[in-house]
């Protein structure tokens, strides 16, 4: 079965600690909000300590074009990409020796912050010097969800070529999708939340030579995956285009169709996997946010323990949208985990919707 190899992640050059970008949000908030003191408090009850962006905070207190934006994402997502790939394919915490860029037979390519034609695995490829012949895979428009749903296509497409080697590049930008003057609570919340990161897996079939270049004892596994579109949502998270860029659609109702929606949605997964819920070993949540990993807890019965590495991602990191719930994956990944540890990584993102795969520690190197 397709396997996970190796993984890295990116964080772009300019730190930034929360105090600082609630200051940021005072300033910019207050003439339109008479309780702004009362809706500041989404950044110290957050649990986020530090973000990571693109551009370093004096790029903020202007107004931006959405040509002015999508320039810098694509100029930043190329060079935060290839960053991300050499870090993969170098990795020597995963693997015995550095993989060759003539490796690699797919490349799929996950964002949902700017947008690219030819896409951004094209001009990463140029960069890189990948085999002219490298499919390329874009997906785009599916957010906090992307990097889940990546991990499956790229999964699927080993299982029908078991010799072959996936790259899976999920690159977000949110912060360059701010938008200076509107002073909506969405657009706060966003503020509050939302960061820039990028992250690289190398998934390879179950015939792939690159097993025996395996460090680790045991590898993660594919077992199986599903994705669930949730009718007639698309009001709850997303995207509004408009003539200045792309505006945060971010419902309050989240958490509450989390609670409702998820436990029965992950069930009726785990039940076609033979799995149980309580045979979970490794929960791999995307950490939307606070309120949303509570929701996960009481959904699915699951203590703080099972979600203590997605909030410490959270905390160091924010929410990037699709690369995050790699950032947990490489965290478990790290860890020496033991035959047959079972692992469930579940996102949710805009549609609404929701991507689940089942994920199994094997030992690969024959």
């Amino acid at each position: 079965m397709p396997a996970i190899y190796s993984i890295s992640t990116y964080a772009p050059p300019h730190k930034l600690r929360q105090d600082d970008t609630m200051e940021f949000a005072r300033e910019l908030f207050s003439e339109s909000y008479e309780d702004i003191e009362r809706l500041l408090t989404v950044f110290a009850n957050g649990q986020i300590d530090e973000r990571y962006f693109a551009a370093p905070m004096e790029w903020f207190h202007q107004p931006h074009t959405l040509q002015e934006r999508n320039d810098l994402f694509i100029k930043k997502a190329v060079e935060y990409g290839v960053n991300a790939i050499r870090g993969c394919l170098e990795n020597n915490h995963f693997l015995k020796r550095t993989v060759g860029i003539d490796e690699i037979d797919a490349i799929i390519c996950v964002t949902s912050s700017g947008m690219a034609t030819p896409g951004i695995e094209a001009r990463m490829m140029n960069q890189l010097s990948f085999d002219e012949h490298t499919k390329r895979i874009p997906i785009w428009g599916l957010g906090c969800a992307g990097g889940a749903a990546g991990l499956s296509r790229a999964f699927e497409y080993c299982l029908a070529h078991p010799e072959q080697n996936v790259l899976l590049v999920c690159v977000e930008l949110c912060s360059l999708t701010f938008q200076h003057n509107d002073h909506s609570k969405s657009n706060l919340i966003g503020t509050s939340l939302f960061a820039d990161g990028v992250a690289c897996a190398l998934i390879g079939g179950g015939e792939s030579s690159l097993r025996y270049d395996l460090v680790k004892a045991t590898s993660p596994t594919y077992r199986g995956s599903q994705s669930t579109l949730m009718p007639h949502s698309e009001d709850v998270m997303g995207w509004d285009v408009r003539d200045s860029g792309l505006h945060v659609v971010f419902s309050r109702s989240i958490p509450g169709i989390v609670e409702k929606w998820l436990k029965p949605n992950v069930e009726n997964f785990l039940q076609k996997q033979e799995v149980e819920l309580a045979e979970i070993d490794a929960f791999i949540a995307h950490p939307g946010g606070k309120k949303v990993l509570e929701a996960y807890e009481k959904a699915l019965g699951f203590s703080p323990d099972h979600t203590f590495i997605s909030r410490e991602v959270l905390r160091r990191y924010g929410n990037m949208s699709s690369p995050t719930v790699l950032y947990v994956l490489k965290e478990f990944m790290e860890m020496d985990q033991p035959l047959g540890h079972q692992g469930l990584v579940a996102a949710l993102g805009p549609g609404f919707s929701s991507e689940l795969v089942h994920l199994e520690w094997e030992g690969l190197r024959h």
